[in-house]
């Protein structure tokens, strides 16, 4: 085998073993994740509500601002919430 296979299998293992220790680094905070809701729901909180707080945080403002227009104009055409007083008139 020549030498540049030779080097391109050990750059292709190292990255191998990158990508398998971040993985198990990812396992692991995926871990710890989920034992920190499991400690907010024994405290009483809802965690679907938590993780819908956390997707939010992500977000700017102007991108939740815009969600929420979409999602009031979409709840209202089905009738699941009542028109603000200025648009029904």
């Amino acid at each position: 085998m020549s030498d540049a296979h030779g080097v391109a299998r050990d750059q292709l293992r190292a990255f191998v073993e990158r990508i398998e220790r971040l993985e198990e680094e990812k396992k692991t905070i995926a871990d710890d994740i989920k034992d920190v809701y499991g400690e907010a729901k024994s405290m009483g909180f809802d965690t679907k509500i938590l993780k819908k707080v956390i997707a939010l945080r992500k977000k700017d403002e102007q991108e939740r601002m815009e969600e929420d227009l979409i999602l009031d104009t979409y709840l209202q055409a089905l009738g699941m919430v009542i028109a603000p007083a200025d648009e029904a008139a």
